[in-house]
């Protein structure tokens, strides 16, 4: 009876799943064949949170729509009981960046502890976050950090170069981050321009923006703890 009941569950499910799959080619064939000038190429379409909504993915955008492709819905969805906005945690995954091919020789390299775990981060030396999250980072051990200096602000280019041309890059930004020392005016040449470029390939707009080892990227500012929970949930 037992074995009965779980092979008609395991062929509704599959069947259900079928179904899914049936309709989510019929959205995106709909879409293709008389959008595609409006939202650009599908690249996916998946069901969504809501019932009778599918996530539709173009590019590096997520939009939503109904079964049969009439109604399109260009905006973030929320879960209200825990307060997280949906489409932001999707867009994390699905544009998640190959962290082994990120340009790693124009970051400083920080090792602390075994520094097992990895995270790549823009930041501002002129950004109050940023230097609020170093303050943060001062609390988390065993991670190799690769630290994109990342001129966004007035007066900020200076800093980054003087930082960059320093004997000991990473003592002069803890100095500068931490105790406001800044460092010696610096007569090489910062890889800034190429810096600013990966960052707008990575529609990096504002700083601090983790890179975590798996690819997510986190815009904005996160304290020690979630920064910690963040590294052993997020590692490749």
């Amino acid at each position: 009876m037992f074995r009965t009941l779980l092979v008609l569950l395991l062929s509704v499910s599959l069947a259900h799943a079928a179904d899914t799959d049936k309709t989510s080619a019929a959205i995106k064939s709909t879409l293709q064949k008389n959008y595609e000038q409006l939202i650009g190429p599908v690249d996916q379409v998946n069901k969504s949170a809501i019932p009778g909504l599918y996530e539709v993915v173009t590019g590096d955008h997520i939009f939503y729509t109904d079964k049969s492709a009439q109604y399109l819905i260009d905006g973030s969805m929320f879960d209200l009981k825990t307060r997280q906005n949906l489409t932001e945690a999707r867009s994390r995954l699905l544009f998640a960046v190959d962290f082994d091919k990120l340009p790693l020789e124009l970051a400083v390299k920080k090792v602390k502890g075994n520094g097992s775990r990895k995270m790549a981060y823009f930041s501002d030396p002129n950004c109050s976050y940023c230097k609020k999250l170093e303050q943060e980072l001062k609390n988390v051990d065993n991670v190799t950090l690769y630290l994109f200096l990342y001129p966004m602000f007035d007066g900020s280019a200076e800093k980054v170069q003087a930082v960059w041309c320093s004997s000991n890059k990473v003592k002069a930004w803890d100095d500068l981050m931490l105790n406001n020392v800044q460092p010696a005016a610096g007569n090489c040449e910062a890889p800034s321009a190429k810096v600013m470029a990966l960052g707008k390939s990575l529609k990096v707009n504002g700083t601090p923006a983790l890179i975590f080892a798996n690819g997510v990227i986190n815009p904005g500012y996160m304290p020690a703890a979630k920064l910690d929970a963040a590294l052993d949930s997020n590692r490749k």
